[in-house]
């Protein structure tokens, strides 16, 4: 199934290495595991599974989804359930979303495919976080 330019390239299983720091807590934060972009009926379905350990606490399972679609040169990114989260153009990759009462920006980096890293940093009165994940193929 074709998805349009950049997106076919996504499918398949990356493996995925996360960085976080909450600067409110000043905890630091660290996820390995897997994500696998598969075939949907509009795009990929990515769904991420792994390991969490945060601060002095105990790892735990961690789990996310997204639904990746192409449109109009643009890559669109929903949460798992349909509802919007943000898009970028993948010669620009960048994007911002706004959750009442914090911001969220995130920088996607191609130059080294098929390494890519999705930078977000996240600030508000809430959350106030850099988390840094690389994917790697496998």
């Amino acid at each position: 199934m074709n998805f349009g330019p950049y997106l076919n390239d996504f499918m398949g299983k990356w493996s995925v290495d996360r960085l976080l720091f909450d600067r409110h807590s000043g905890l630091e934060g660290h996820f390995i595991g897997h994500a696998v972009f598969t075939a949907g009926e509009k795009g990929l379905v990515y769904h991420e599974t792994g390991r969490l350990s945060y601060g002095p606490g105990p790892a735990m399972t961690a789990t996310r989804g997204y639904l990746w679609r192409a449109q109009d040169g643009r890559i669109i990114v929903d949460h798992a359930d349909g509802r919007p989260f943000h898009s970028f153009d993948p010669a620009a990759p960048e994007a911002d979303h706004w959750c009442d009462p914090d911001s969220y920006k995130v920088r996607y980096s191609f130059a080294e495919w098929p390494l890519w890293r999705a930078q977000w940093v996240v600030t508000g009165p809430r959350k106030d976080y850099t988390m840094t994940s690389l994917y790697s193929p496998g």
